[in-house]
Protein backbone atom coordinates (compact mmCIF):
# COMPACT_ATOMS: atom_id res chain seq x y z
CA UNK A 1 0.00 0.00 0.00
CA UNK A 2 1.47 3.43 -0.99
CA UNK A 3 0.74 6.43 1.37
CA UNK A 4 -1.87 8.61 1.16
CA UNK A 5 -1.81 10.06 -2.78
CA UNK A 6 -4.03 13.02 -3.65
CA UNK A 7 -6.95 12.66 -6.04
CA UNK A 8 -7.01 8.62 -5.95
CA UNK A 9 -11.05 8.35 -5.07
CA UNK A 10 -12.18 10.70 -7.78
CA UNK A 11 -9.52 8.54 -10.18
CA UNK A 12 -10.72 5.28 -9.26
CA UNK A 13 -14.61 6.25 -9.15
CA UNK A 14 -14.30 7.91 -13.04
CA UNK A 15 -12.67 4.86 -13.67
CA UNK A 16 -15.30 2.36 -12.47
CA UNK A 17 -17.83 5.09 -14.74
CA UNK A 18 -15.71 4.86 -17.45
CA UNK A 19 -15.69 0.82 -17.79
CA UNK A 20 -19.46 0.51 -17.41
CA UNK A 21 -19.73 3.33 -20.47
CA UNK A 22 -17.45 0.38 -22.36
CA UNK A 23 -19.57 -2.42 -21.30
CA UNK A 24 -22.52 -0.54 -22.73
CA UNK A 25 -20.88 -0.65 -26.49
CA UNK A 26 -21.90 0.88 -29.34
CA UNK A 27 -25.80 0.44 -29.27
CA UNK A 28 -25.41 2.57 -25.92
CA UNK A 29 -23.62 5.03 -27.57
CA UNK A 30 -25.81 5.16 -30.43
CA UNK A 31 -29.02 5.31 -28.04
CA UNK A 32 -27.25 8.54 -26.73
CA UNK A 33 -26.40 10.32 -29.66
CA UNK A 34 -29.77 9.77 -30.82
CA UNK A 35 -31.27 11.38 -27.80
CA UNK A 36 -29.22 14.22 -28.42
CA UNK A 37 -30.39 14.24 -31.93
CA UNK A 38 -33.74 12.89 -32.90
CA UNK A 39 -33.17 13.50 -36.60
CA UNK A 40 -29.55 11.26 -36.96
CA UNK A 41 -29.81 7.81 -38.59
CA UNK A 42 -30.35 4.80 -37.22
CA UNK A 43 -33.40 2.78 -34.91
CA UNK A 44 -34.49 6.35 -32.79
CA UNK A 45 -35.14 8.22 -36.50
CA UNK A 46 -38.14 7.83 -36.63
CA UNK A 47 -38.90 9.19 -33.16
CA UNK A 48 -41.08 12.17 -32.74
CA UNK A 49 -39.43 15.10 -31.23
CA UNK A 50 -40.26 16.53 -27.77
CA UNK A 51 -41.37 19.66 -29.49
CA UNK A 52 -43.30 20.04 -32.37
CA UNK A 53 -43.17 23.20 -35.00
CA UNK A 54 -46.02 25.62 -34.28
CA UNK A 55 -48.57 24.78 -37.18
CA UNK A 56 -49.91 26.44 -39.71
CA UNK A 57 -52.97 28.78 -39.52
CA UNK A 58 -56.33 26.39 -39.98
CA UNK A 59 -58.63 26.54 -42.62
CA UNK A 60 -61.37 28.62 -41.72
CA UNK A 61 -64.91 27.19 -41.75
CA UNK A 62 -67.18 29.58 -44.23
CA UNK A 63 -69.06 29.15 -46.51
CA UNK A 64 -66.98 28.31 -49.13
CA UNK A 65 -64.96 24.94 -46.62
CA UNK A 66 -64.54 21.95 -47.97
CA UNK A 67 -64.14 18.22 -46.75
CA UNK A 68 -60.49 18.79 -46.76
CA UNK A 69 -60.51 22.07 -44.82
CA UNK A 70 -62.64 20.16 -42.13
CA UNK A 71 -60.11 16.92 -42.03
CA UNK A 72 -57.23 19.72 -41.32
CA UNK A 73 -59.30 20.81 -38.49
CA UNK A 74 -59.73 18.10 -36.74
CA UNK A 75 -56.00 16.57 -37.45
CA UNK A 76 -54.91 19.45 -35.61
CA UNK A 77 -57.47 20.11 -33.06
CA UNK A 78 -58.91 16.67 -32.10
CA UNK A 79 -57.69 15.65 -28.51
CA UNK A 80 -58.26 11.97 -28.79
CA UNK A 81 -55.43 12.13 -31.52
CA UNK A 82 -53.22 14.60 -29.56
CA UNK A 83 -53.24 11.62 -26.68
CA UNK A 84 -52.71 9.19 -29.08
CA UNK A 85 -49.90 11.01 -30.75
CA UNK A 86 -48.36 11.82 -26.76
CA UNK A 87 -48.55 8.14 -26.03
CA UNK A 88 -46.73 7.29 -29.24
CA UNK A 89 -43.46 9.85 -28.27
CA UNK A 90 -44.01 8.50 -24.55
CA UNK A 91 -43.14 5.15 -25.89
CA UNK A 92 -40.73 6.74 -28.14
CA UNK A 93 -38.65 7.24 -24.60
CA UNK A 94 -38.64 3.40 -23.59
CA UNK A 95 -35.54 1.98 -25.31
CA UNK A 96 -33.26 4.48 -24.59
CA UNK A 97 -34.48 3.65 -20.44
CA UNK A 98 -34.12 0.04 -21.47
CA UNK A 99 -30.79 0.16 -23.04
CA UNK A 100 -28.80 1.90 -20.46
CA UNK A 101 -27.13 0.04 -17.27
CA UNK A 102 -28.43 -0.01 -13.73
CA UNK A 103 -27.17 3.05 -11.88
CA UNK A 104 -23.98 2.64 -10.60
CA UNK A 105 -23.74 2.15 -6.26
CA UNK A 106 -21.42 4.34 -4.03
CA UNK A 107 -20.83 2.96 -0.69
CA UNK A 108 -19.10 3.97 2.27
CA UNK A 109 -17.81 1.95 5.27
CA UNK A 110 -16.17 2.67 8.56
CA UNK A 111 -14.50 -0.11 10.95
CA UNK A 112 -13.47 0.95 13.96
CA UNK A 113 -11.38 -0.73 16.52
CA UNK A 114 -9.74 0.41 19.46
CA UNK A 115 -6.61 1.70 18.64
CA UNK A 116 -7.12 2.16 14.69
CA UNK A 117 -10.17 2.95 12.08
CA UNK A 118 -10.71 1.65 8.39
CA UNK A 119 -12.60 3.95 5.75
CA UNK A 120 -13.57 2.46 2.64
CA UNK A 121 -15.22 4.44 -0.55
CA UNK A 122 -16.58 1.14 -2.89
CA UNK A 123 -18.31 1.97 -6.51
CA UNK A 124 -20.11 -1.38 -7.78
CA UNK A 125 -21.89 -1.53 -11.28
CA UNK A 126 -24.19 -4.11 -12.25
CA UNK A 127 -23.50 -5.97 -15.95
CA UNK A 128 -26.16 -7.80 -17.36
CA UNK A 129 -25.20 -10.82 -19.42
CA UNK A 130 -24.72 -10.32 -22.96
CA UNK A 131 -27.63 -9.75 -25.04
CA UNK A 132 -29.79 -8.85 -22.41
CA UNK A 133 -30.08 -4.84 -22.57
CA UNK A 134 -29.90 -4.93 -26.45
CA UNK A 135 -33.27 -7.23 -25.96
CA UNK A 136 -34.61 -5.01 -23.61
CA UNK A 137 -34.01 -2.39 -25.64
CA UNK A 138 -35.12 -4.01 -28.96
CA UNK A 139 -38.83 -4.97 -27.02
CA UNK A 140 -39.44 -1.38 -26.18
CA UNK A 141 -38.65 -0.53 -29.54
CA UNK A 142 -41.08 -2.80 -30.82
CA UNK A 143 -43.56 -1.50 -28.50
CA UNK A 144 -43.51 2.13 -29.11
CA UNK A 145 -43.92 0.92 -33.02
CA UNK A 146 -47.01 -0.56 -32.16
CA UNK A 147 -47.86 2.50 -30.77
CA UNK A 148 -47.29 4.37 -33.87
CA UNK A 149 -49.31 2.08 -35.17
CA UNK A 150 -51.76 2.92 -32.85
CA UNK A 151 -51.72 6.63 -33.69
CA UNK A 152 -51.88 6.10 -37.15
CA UNK A 153 -55.25 3.99 -36.53
CA UNK A 154 -56.49 6.48 -34.78
CA UNK A 155 -56.07 8.98 -37.59
CA UNK A 156 -57.84 7.07 -39.73
CA UNK A 157 -60.86 6.75 -37.17
CA UNK A 158 -60.90 10.22 -36.99
CA UNK A 159 -61.20 10.89 -40.39
CA UNK A 160 -63.89 8.47 -40.74
CA UNK A 161 -65.88 10.22 -37.78
CA UNK A 162 -65.37 13.94 -39.80
CA UNK A 163 -66.40 12.05 -42.74
CA UNK A 164 -69.42 10.49 -41.12
CA UNK A 165 -70.60 13.33 -39.35
CA UNK A 166 -70.11 15.90 -42.29
CA UNK A 167 -72.07 13.69 -44.88
CA UNK A 168 -74.90 13.31 -42.17
CA UNK A 169 -74.93 17.18 -41.53
CA UNK A 170 -74.86 17.29 -45.61
CA UNK A 171 -77.76 14.82 -45.68
CA UNK A 172 -80.23 16.91 -43.27
CA UNK A 173 -79.37 20.32 -45.76
CA UNK A 174 -80.80 18.23 -48.08
CA UNK A 175 -83.61 17.01 -46.55
CA UNK A 176 -84.77 20.35 -45.19
CA UNK A 177 -84.75 21.16 -48.96
CA UNK A 178 -86.61 18.54 -49.96
CA UNK A 179 -89.19 18.79 -47.24
CA UNK A 180 -89.40 22.56 -47.66
CA UNK A 181 -89.90 22.30 -51.50
CA UNK A 182 -92.67 19.59 -50.85
CA UNK A 183 -94.38 21.64 -48.21
CA UNK A 184 -94.27 24.52 -50.38
CA UNK A 185 -95.89 22.01 -53.54
CA UNK A 186 -98.42 20.84 -50.62
CA UNK A 187 -99.27 24.65 -49.67
CA UNK A 188 -100.13 25.67 -53.62
CA UNK A 189 -102.34 22.59 -53.47
CA UNK A 190 -103.44 23.62 -50.50
CA UNK A 191 -104.55 26.87 -51.62
CA UNK A 192 -106.10 25.40 -55.16
CA UNK A 193 -108.09 23.14 -53.38
CA UNK A 194 -109.39 25.96 -50.90
CA UNK A 195 -110.22 27.92 -54.55
CA UNK A 196 -112.01 25.05 -55.71
CA UNK A 197 -114.25 24.23 -52.68
CA UNK A 198 -115.29 27.64 -53.05
CA UNK A 199 -116.43 27.49 -56.55
CA UNK A 200 -118.03 24.48 -55.51
CA UNK A 201 -115.52 21.75 -57.81
CA UNK A 202 -114.53 20.53 -54.83
CA UNK A 203 -115.67 18.50 -51.11
CA UNK A 204 -114.51 19.81 -47.92
CA UNK A 205 -112.85 16.59 -47.28
CA UNK A 206 -110.00 17.68 -49.70
CA UNK A 207 -109.84 20.73 -48.10
CA UNK A 208 -109.32 18.88 -44.57
CA UNK A 209 -106.61 16.37 -46.22
CA UNK A 210 -105.10 18.99 -48.22
CA UNK A 211 -104.99 20.94 -44.35
CA UNK A 212 -103.54 17.54 -43.03
CA UNK A 213 -100.86 17.41 -45.21
CA UNK A 214 -99.56 20.58 -45.09
CA UNK A 215 -99.18 20.20 -41.37
CA UNK A 216 -97.16 16.82 -41.27
CA UNK A 217 -95.11 18.26 -43.73
CA UNK A 218 -94.59 21.46 -41.38
CA UNK A 219 -93.65 19.35 -38.59
CA UNK A 220 -91.38 17.23 -40.44
CA UNK A 221 -89.60 20.47 -41.69
CA UNK A 222 -89.15 22.07 -38.28
CA UNK A 223 -87.91 18.58 -36.52
CA UNK A 224 -85.13 18.87 -39.48
CA UNK A 225 -84.49 21.92 -38.65
CA UNK A 226 -83.97 22.05 -35.15
CA UNK A 227 -82.08 18.64 -35.65
CA UNK A 228 -79.67 21.27 -37.54
CA UNK A 229 -77.73 22.35 -33.96
CA UNK A 230 -77.69 18.52 -32.53
CA UNK A 231 -75.75 17.56 -36.07
CA UNK A 232 -73.65 20.51 -35.57
CA UNK A 233 -72.58 19.75 -32.47
CA UNK A 234 -71.50 16.18 -33.58
CA UNK A 235 -69.43 17.60 -36.15
CA UNK A 236 -67.85 20.41 -33.85
CA UNK A 237 -66.67 17.64 -31.46
CA UNK A 238 -64.86 15.90 -33.33
CA UNK A 239 -63.01 19.36 -34.33
CA UNK A 240 -62.58 19.93 -30.93
CA UNK A 241 -64.83 23.02 -31.34
CA UNK A 242 -67.65 24.54 -28.74
CA UNK A 243 -70.78 22.65 -29.41
CA UNK A 244 -72.38 25.62 -30.60
CA UNK A 245 -70.12 26.86 -33.01
CA UNK A 246 -71.98 27.80 -36.14
CA UNK A 247 -71.26 25.71 -38.72
CA UNK A 248 -72.34 26.76 -42.86
CA UNK A 249 -74.02 23.99 -45.10
CA UNK A 250 -71.77 21.61 -46.81
CA UNK A 251 -71.62 22.72 -50.86
CA UNK A 252 -71.22 19.46 -52.29
CA UNK A 253 -70.87 15.88 -52.11
CA UNK A 254 -69.06 14.03 -54.45
CA UNK A 255 -70.07 10.21 -55.50
CA UNK A 256 -67.16 8.40 -55.53
CA UNK A 257 -67.50 4.58 -56.72
CA UNK A 258 -65.09 1.96 -55.29
CA UNK A 259 -63.30 0.47 -58.33
CA UNK A 260 -60.86 -1.99 -56.38
CA UNK A 261 -61.71 -5.72 -56.37
CA UNK A 262 -62.27 -7.55 -52.97
CA UNK A 263 -59.38 -9.51 -52.95
CA UNK A 264 -57.76 -6.66 -53.91
CA UNK A 265 -59.18 -4.53 -51.21
CA UNK A 266 -58.20 -8.19 -48.41
CA UNK A 267 -54.97 -7.59 -50.03
CA UNK A 268 -54.70 -3.73 -48.97
CA UNK A 269 -56.23 -4.56 -45.36
CA UNK A 270 -53.63 -6.97 -45.09
CA UNK A 271 -50.48 -4.46 -46.43
CA UNK A 272 -52.00 -1.23 -44.62
CA UNK A 273 -54.12 -1.73 -41.13
CA UNK A 274 -52.38 -0.14 -38.56
CA UNK A 275 -54.46 -2.47 -35.90
CA UNK A 276 -52.97 -5.27 -37.66
CA UNK A 277 -49.13 -3.54 -38.20
CA UNK A 278 -49.74 -2.67 -34.42
CA UNK A 279 -50.26 -6.46 -33.42
CA UNK A 280 -47.56 -7.82 -35.59
CA UNK A 281 -45.19 -5.29 -33.34
CA UNK A 282 -46.64 -6.80 -30.47
CA UNK A 283 -45.82 -10.36 -31.84
CA UNK A 284 -42.21 -9.27 -32.20
CA UNK A 285 -42.03 -7.33 -28.50
CA UNK A 286 -42.80 -10.84 -27.28
CA UNK A 287 -40.87 -13.00 -29.39
CA UNK A 288 -37.63 -10.99 -27.74
CA UNK A 289 -39.55 -11.06 -23.96
CA UNK A 290 -38.89 -15.04 -24.70
CA UNK A 291 -34.74 -13.97 -25.82
CA UNK A 292 -34.71 -12.39 -22.72
CA UNK A 293 -36.13 -14.90 -20.36
CA UNK A 294 -34.22 -17.56 -21.62
CA UNK A 295 -30.90 -15.33 -20.67
CA UNK A 296 -31.61 -15.41 -16.84
CA UNK A 297 -30.28 -18.58 -16.53
CA UNK A 298 -27.28 -16.84 -17.09
CA UNK A 299 -25.64 -14.89 -14.37
CA UNK A 300 -25.25 -11.21 -14.01
CA UNK A 301 -21.79 -9.47 -13.49
CA UNK A 302 -20.87 -7.48 -11.15
CA UNK A 303 -17.81 -4.57 -11.26
CA UNK A 304 -16.37 -2.69 -8.83
CA UNK A 305 -13.26 -0.26 -7.37
CA UNK A 306 -12.45 1.73 -4.32
CA UNK A 307 -10.33 3.66 -2.41
CA UNK A 308 -9.67 2.60 1.96
CA UNK A 309 -7.66 4.07 4.29
CA UNK A 310 -6.89 2.78 7.44
CA UNK A 311 -5.73 5.35 10.66
CA UNK A 312 -3.61 4.46 13.56
CA UNK A 313 -2.44 6.64 16.61
CA UNK A 314 0.93 6.50 14.44
CA UNK A 315 -0.07 7.04 11.45
CA UNK A 316 -2.08 5.81 8.21
CA UNK A 317 -1.17 4.28 4.87
CA UNK A 318 -4.12 3.94 2.00
CA UNK A 319 -4.70 1.83 -1.19
CA UNK A 320 -6.85 0.70 -3.86
CA UNK A 321 -9.45 -2.07 -4.23
CA UNK A 322 -10.93 -4.05 -7.20
CA UNK A 323 -13.86 -6.85 -7.17
CA UNK A 324 -15.77 -9.18 -9.48
CA UNK A 325 -18.89 -10.82 -8.60
CA UNK A 326 -21.74 -12.71 -10.56
CA UNK A 327 -25.16 -13.48 -9.10
CA UNK A 328 -26.24 -17.13 -8.89
CA UNK A 329 -29.04 -18.29 -11.16
CA UNK A 330 -29.99 -21.62 -9.07
CA UNK A 331 -33.48 -21.49 -9.26
CA UNK A 332 -33.89 -23.13 -12.12
CA UNK A 333 -37.84 -23.64 -11.66
CA UNK A 334 -38.44 -19.78 -11.60
CA UNK A 335 -36.57 -19.16 -14.56
CA UNK A 336 -38.33 -22.23 -16.93
CA UNK A 337 -42.02 -20.55 -15.59
CA UNK A 338 -40.62 -17.46 -16.89
CA UNK A 339 -39.72 -18.85 -20.61
CA UNK A 340 -43.06 -20.46 -20.40
CA UNK A 341 -44.75 -17.40 -19.54
CA UNK A 342 -43.24 -15.37 -21.99
CA UNK A 343 -43.99 -17.86 -24.81
CA UNK A 344 -47.37 -18.03 -23.59
CA UNK A 345 -47.96 -14.72 -24.16
CA UNK A 346 -46.27 -15.21 -27.50
CA UNK A 347 -48.53 -17.41 -28.50
CA UNK A 348 -51.38 -15.33 -27.35
CA UNK A 349 -50.54 -12.49 -29.65
CA UNK A 350 -50.10 -14.13 -32.11
CA UNK A 351 -53.91 -15.88 -32.12
CA UNK A 352 -54.97 -11.88 -31.50
CA UNK A 353 -53.96 -10.89 -34.24
CA UNK A 354 -54.77 -14.07 -36.18
CA UNK A 355 -58.34 -13.14 -35.01
CA UNK A 356 -57.88 -9.76 -35.44
CA UNK A 357 -57.43 -10.31 -39.34
CA UNK A 358 -60.40 -12.54 -39.52
CA UNK A 359 -62.66 -10.04 -38.53
CA UNK A 360 -61.12 -7.09 -40.18
CA UNK A 361 -62.00 -9.02 -43.56
CA UNK A 362 -65.19 -9.69 -42.26
CA UNK A 363 -66.07 -6.21 -41.35
CA UNK A 364 -64.64 -5.29 -44.85
CA UNK A 365 -66.67 -7.56 -46.89
CA UNK A 366 -70.01 -6.08 -44.88
CA UNK A 367 -68.90 -2.21 -45.66
CA UNK A 368 -68.06 -3.07 -49.41
CA UNK A 369 -72.05 -4.88 -49.58
CA UNK A 370 -73.26 -1.36 -48.17
CA UNK A 371 -70.76 0.96 -50.30
CA UNK A 372 -72.01 -1.08 -53.37
CA UNK A 373 -76.22 -1.59 -52.27
CA UNK A 374 -75.71 2.74 -51.62
CA UNK A 375 -74.11 2.98 -55.10
CA UNK A 376 -76.57 0.78 -56.35
CA UNK A 377 -79.85 2.63 -55.04
CA UNK A 378 -78.73 6.59 -56.15
CA UNK A 379 -78.32 4.75 -59.56
CA UNK A 380 -82.09 3.48 -59.14
CA UNK A 381 -83.44 6.90 -57.52
CA UNK A 382 -81.18 9.39 -59.60
CA UNK A 383 -82.47 7.30 -63.20
CA UNK A 384 -85.31 5.52 -62.65
CA UNK A 385 -87.35 5.97 -59.59
CA UNK A 386 -87.27 9.80 -59.71
CA UNK A 387 -87.97 10.72 -63.25
CA UNK A 388 -90.79 8.55 -62.65
CA UNK A 389 -92.37 9.83 -59.44
CA UNK A 390 -91.72 13.62 -61.09
CA UNK A 391 -93.54 12.33 -64.05
CA UNK A 392 -96.20 10.42 -61.90
CA UNK A 393 -97.11 13.56 -60.00
CA UNK A 394 -96.97 16.21 -62.91
CA UNK A 395 -99.82 13.45 -64.42
CA UNK A 396 -101.63 13.06 -61.64
CA UNK A 397 -102.03 16.81 -60.54
CA UNK A 398 -102.87 17.54 -64.40
CA UNK A 399 -105.59 14.69 -63.72
CA UNK A 400 -106.55 16.45 -60.83
CA UNK A 401 -107.04 19.79 -62.32
CA UNK A 402 -109.62 18.20 -65.24
CA UNK A 403 -111.22 16.24 -62.37
CA UNK A 404 -110.20 12.81 -63.84
CA UNK A 405 -108.37 12.06 -60.28
CA UNK A 406 -108.82 12.39 -56.71
CA UNK A 407 -107.13 14.56 -54.60
CA UNK A 408 -106.24 11.63 -52.89
CA UNK A 409 -104.43 10.55 -55.52
CA UNK A 410 -102.53 13.52 -55.70
CA UNK A 411 -101.76 13.44 -52.19
CA UNK A 412 -100.27 9.71 -52.20
CA UNK A 413 -98.03 10.69 -55.56
CA UNK A 414 -96.69 13.98 -53.96
CA UNK A 415 -95.90 11.51 -50.54
CA UNK A 416 -94.11 9.15 -53.13
CA UNK A 417 -92.08 11.64 -54.95
CA UNK A 418 -90.87 13.11 -51.43
CA UNK A 419 -89.93 9.92 -50.40
CA UNK A 420 -87.68 9.04 -53.70
CA UNK A 421 -85.97 12.31 -53.26
CA UNK A 422 -85.00 11.29 -49.40
CA UNK A 423 -83.77 8.17 -49.94
CA UNK A 424 -81.90 9.25 -52.80
CA UNK A 425 -79.98 11.61 -50.44
CA UNK A 426 -80.30 9.02 -47.90
CA UNK A 427 -78.70 6.98 -50.52
CA UNK A 428 -75.75 9.18 -51.29
CA UNK A 429 -74.73 9.96 -47.76
CA UNK A 430 -74.73 6.58 -46.71
CA UNK A 431 -72.09 5.93 -50.11
CA UNK A 432 -69.95 8.34 -48.76
CA UNK A 433 -70.05 7.31 -45.28
CA UNK A 434 -69.49 3.62 -45.76
CA UNK A 435 -66.87 4.68 -48.28
CA UNK A 436 -64.48 6.19 -45.50
CA UNK A 437 -65.71 3.24 -43.18
CA UNK A 438 -63.91 1.12 -45.89
CA UNK A 439 -60.94 3.48 -46.20
CA UNK A 440 -60.57 2.99 -41.95
CA UNK A 441 -60.34 -0.62 -42.33
CA UNK A 442 -58.10 -1.29 -45.25
CA UNK A 443 -55.61 1.38 -43.65
CA UNK A 444 -55.50 3.73 -46.77
CA UNK A 445 -57.47 6.36 -49.23
CA UNK A 446 -58.71 4.38 -51.85
CA UNK A 447 -57.95 5.39 -55.58
CA UNK A 448 -60.80 7.83 -56.72
CA UNK A 449 -62.33 8.23 -59.81
CA UNK A 450 -63.61 11.15 -61.48
CA UNK A 451 -66.75 12.16 -60.46
CA UNK A 452 -69.33 14.90 -60.72
CA UNK A 453 -69.90 16.76 -56.95
CA UNK A 454 -73.33 16.61 -56.46
CA UNK A 455 -74.63 20.30 -55.55
CA UNK A 456 -75.48 21.43 -51.76
CA UNK A 457 -78.52 23.39 -51.00
CA UNK A 458 -79.04 27.26 -51.44
CA UNK A 459 -80.92 27.23 -48.51
CA UNK A 460 -84.42 25.39 -46.85
CA UNK A 461 -86.75 27.68 -49.35
CA UNK A 462 -85.93 26.20 -52.91
CA UNK A 463 -89.24 26.18 -54.89
CA UNK A 464 -90.18 22.67 -56.14
CA UNK A 465 -90.25 23.09 -60.07
CA UNK A 466 -93.63 22.19 -60.13
CA UNK A 467 -95.18 25.01 -57.86
CA UNK A 468 -93.12 27.18 -60.10
CA UNK A 469 -94.26 26.20 -63.33
CA UNK A 470 -97.73 26.63 -62.27
CA UNK A 471 -97.34 30.14 -60.89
Amino acid sequence: MGRNVAGRPVLIVGSILVLAAGCAGPAEREAREAIADPGAPGPYASRPAAEAPDPAPLPVLGEDATLEDYLANAAMNNPRLSAALAEWRAAGELAPQARTLPDPVLSYQLEAMQDRQQHQVVVTQALPWFGKLDLRAEAAEAEAEAARQRYEAEKLAVVREVRDAYDEYYYLSRAIVVVGENRDLVKYLEEVVRARYAASAAGHPDVIRAQVELGKLDDELRTRVDSRSAAAARLNAVLNRPAEAPLPWPRALAEEPVEASDGRLLEILRESNPELKALDSQVAREERMIRLAEKDYYPDLMLGAGYMREQMSGGGEDGVMAMVGATLPIWRAKYAAGVREAEWRHDAAVRRRADRENTLGAEVKMVLYRVRDAARKINLYRDTLLPKAREALKATEASFRVGQATFTDLVDAQRIFLEFQLAGERALADHAQRRAELEMLVGRALPRAAAEPVAGPEGPQTRNENQEGEK
